[in-house]
């Protein structure tokens, strides 16, 4: 067979529908982030990972490394938003199989939502990570695809590389699981049952083979568990204590569910409530016409629901209660609007009348209404980390201009620099925290959140080999009665030359 050859069979096993969803989701997510592709600005915690092995086995991400190998592990933003684009293409086609859609309005919508939702936005604000990531959830979702067609085995095999990948992506697993088990419900499927094990069986084996090659790979290095993010907490951490979380993981979903979230005007908002007014019709009616309301299976099941939905989506909180629970990490809730429009299209293609005419236009308006939002929302993200870094480099340029001038100042001095930007002098000036608030990485108004932020960026951006030294290391002087009557910068006193180091107060000169 020559490639020419193969290329034509290949192609005559993609269905109209796989390519619509791969073509759409990888050219919306051109679309969308190609500011973030282009102009190559770090975060802060891009400065120490212009180049990166990626090796973060001790945050129990073994497979992470191998999943950013392909496009080297130099922070070249172009190249790692084309794999990650086309990694979340080949995911976007698997969730249309899954929600199981040949409606191309649904299959467009399904994968402008994937590609919009700005917890990618955040994470292409970790850029030098991000084709990982992507890698992670296709795997994830892939898992679910293969449980769903009766490969549980192979399922697991799959999650547990996910879960080596990005831990938080279970999430993602767990509520699509809960998605296909409510299908098989409701569809009536021969041996639904059986067939919903499955998801277990493939939760479970994902599970422990991701935490036995964890616990391998870990002794093979003569590594530990770091404590970041309460990661340490997969060995231990205790039945009792995981439990007294569960109230708080109920009460985190309301208030991010019903949050306006990134809906970033009235329109949008209401757009919002539209969808979700429309789907609750929709279910409804559903419900009613195939006389559900009296199956008992129905009501255990809803209960089911009930309950294991938010756990499902805070998964996170459960497994590590102590966890910084950011954006990046909520990537399933976008899962909640795919559902809404599966809902909205079965009603539709079953019922008749103006209602059908209604709930078609108005379910399609509402969608790309939030679609729209959401591209915007990341945008105004990427445009405020572009001007984060400007703000960075101008205020690094008069730092480092005042240290070098300091008298007693010569190349090597140990160089002590104390706490963040203050707001004394450089009032914020971010205009978009309204927006971008909940945006990891895309917050704020500075780069710059600890010493070794300054060294990096002194030496990447401005050439200069700075020797900062960590606070750590000498933290007497922060409480000495010489730092404390020190302005902050750009006061006269903000850099003075103390005992054969060179002391710098970024912070505001008045602490609490």
């Amino acid at each position: 067979m020559t490639v020419n050859d193969a290329i034509k069979k290949f192609n005559e096993k993609i269905s109209a529908s796989d390519r619509m969803a791969f073509l759409c989701a990888f050219f919306a997510g051109l679309l969308i982030h190609m500011p973030a592709m282009l102009m190559d600005v770090p975060n802060h915690d891009g400065l120490s990972s212009m180049y990166f092995s990626q090796n973060m086995i001790t945050s129990g991400r073994w497979f992470l490394g191998v999943a950013c190998a392909a496009s080297s592990y130099f922070t070249v933003p172009w190249i790692i938003g084309l794999i990650g684009l086309l990694e979340l293409s080949l995911t976007a086609v698997l969730l249309v199989r899954i929600f199981e859609t040949d409606n191309p309005v649904i299959i467009m919508l399904i994968s402008a939502l994937l590609v919009s939702f700005p917890s990618l936005g955040s994470t292409f604000a970790y850029v030098f990570t991000l084709d990982g990531y992507m890698m992670g959830l296709f795997l994830s979702v892939l898992a679910v695809y293969l449980a769903k067609k009766d490969h549980f085995f192979f399922g697991g095999i799959s999650l547990a590389f996910s879960l080596g990948i990005y831990q938080s992506y279970l999430a993602f697993a767990m509520l699509l699981s809960v998605y296909c088990i409510w299908d098989f419900m409701i569809r009536g499927e021969k041996g639904c049952i059986k067939k919903s094990m499955n998801f277990i069986y493939m939760g479970l084996g994902g599970a422990v083979l991701y935490y036995v090659l964890l616990m391998i790979l870990l002794k093979i290095q003569g590594k530990v568990l770091d404590t970041y993010q309460g990661i340490d907490n997969l060995s231990g951490g205790g039945l009792s204590g995981r439990i007294q979380t569960i109230p708080g993981i109920y009460g985190n979903f309301v208030k991010f569910t019903l949050s306006k979230g990134f809906l970033t005007g009235p329109a949008s908002e209401t757009a919002a409530l539209i969808l979700g007014c429309c789907t609750l019709f929709a279910a409804a009616v559903l419900i009613i016409n195939r006389s559900l309301v009296k199956k008992l299976w129905f009501w255990w099941v809803g209960l089911l629901t009930l309950i294991l939905v938010p756990v499902s989506a805070n998964v996170v909180l459960l497994i590590t209660p102590q966890v910084n629970y950011h954006l990046i990490m909520r990537y399933q809730w976008v899962l909640f609007w795919m559902a809404a429009l599966k809902i909205c299209d079965i009603y539709v293609t079953s019922s008749k009348g103006v209602s059908k005419q209604l709930v078609s236009w108005i379910s399609f308006a509402a969608a790309l209404v939030i679609v729209i939002s959401y591209a915007v929302s990341v945008n105004i993200g990427y445009t405020n980390l572009q001007r984060k870094y400007e703000k960075t480099y101008a205020y690094a340029v008069r730092l480092l201009d005042r240290i070098e001038n300091t008298e007693g100042y010569y190349h090597g001095i140990p160089v002590v620099i104390m706490g963040v930007i203050g707001d004394d002098e450089f009032p914020p000036a971010d205009l978009t925290s309204s927006v971008t608030g909940d945006m990891i990485g895309l917050e704020g108004d500075y780069l710059l959140y600890s010493g070794y932020n300054y060294q990096t960026f002194f030496r990447h951006y401005l050439g200069a080999d700075i020797n900062v030294i960590s606070m750590d290391v000498v933290p007497e002087i922060y409480y000495s009665d010489e730092y404390v009557s020190m302005e902050s910068f750009p006061g006269e006193t903000s850099v003075k030359y103390v005992d054969g180091k060179i002391l710098v107060k970024t912070e505001d000169a008045v602490r609490d």
